[in-house]
């Protein structure tokens, strides 16, 4: 199955402050949509209420629709941990546990969902997310150590392993080569270009030459002041919105006049 990822008129809530303010975006199977903006501007809350991450934060609600395919991910009947089984996430910092073994770091997600394997079934799994994150070669001879050895990069391609081990159909990722280093942020560009052939990606980044490097379409956010909630202010195809932005927020955010 493959399907759209959709908003409409989306408001996204922090108790009464509204964070984000009406965003309706299309985000099409196996591609890569990058958020840009500045910081303050609601491109990482926007990503965490796509998977329903959002509404564990105190306080944390949203108002309108978003859709994948023709499930309803906020409607009553839809359970929250299937929605985030189905749209994945990488986070900004590398997050595996530090303690738990590098193939147990990658089986988590289904022990967590109680799914049951066979000894074989779990060596497959963990095999076939490694390969799947690049990182197979480098740590098959030493499954059973600690996450914690691994380097940084290393540590961020093991939570993409442990992100698509649940076999996901969308990955979202907050900056998720912010705190690596250029070697490792280019590991993890050629793994998302890799990744797209088989999932639909959104990327928060604040790098834009990440995002046209990586991306397919761009989304540009932005915020009229503080208090104020973030809005989409343009979206379109990567190389459209970088050498020919129709709005003049994008235009200035690009040249570097902001943000």
């Amino acid at each position: 199955m493959t399907a759209t990822l959709k908003t409409e008129n989306l408001d996204i809530y922090y108790g009464d402050f509204k964070a984000v303010e009406g965003v309706s975006i299309e985000i099409a199977p196996r591609t890569v949509t990058s958020l840009i903006g500045p910081s303050g501007c609601g491109k990482s809350t926007f990503l965490r209420s796509l998977n329903r991450m959002h509404e564990v934060t105190p306080g944390g609600r949203v108002e309108g629709k978003v859709t994948f395919g023709d499930l309803d991910l906020y409607a009553p009947q839809t359970d929250p941990v299937e929605v985030r089984r189905l749209i994945g996430m990488v986070f900004q910092r590398p997050n595996p546990f530090p303690t738990m073994s590098i193939a147990g770091n990658v089986l988590s997600g289904l022990n967590l969902n109680k799914v049951k394997l066979t000894r074989s079934q779990s060596q497959d799994i963990v095999e076939e997310s490694l390969r799947g994150a690049n990182l197979w070669d480098e740590v098959s001879d030493r499954l059973d150590t600690p996450s914690g050895s691994l380097s940084g990069g290393q540590q961020q391609r093991l939570c993409i392993a442990r992100a698509i081990a649940v076999r996901p159909q969308v990955l979202l990722m907050d900056e998720p080569c912010s705190a690596l280093d250029p070697i490792s942020t280019l590991a993890i560009e050629e793994l998302i270009d890799k990744l797209k052939s088989v999932y639909t990606i959104v990327i928060v980044t604040h790098n834009m030459q990440q995002a046209a490097r990586v991306s397919d379409q761009t989304a540009f956010f932005n915020i009229a002041g503080p208090r104020r909630p973030g809005k989409l202010i343009e979206v379109g195809p990567t190389e459209s919105i970088f050498l020919a932005p129709k709005e003049d927020l994008t235009a200035g955010y690009i040249a570097g006049k902001f943000g």
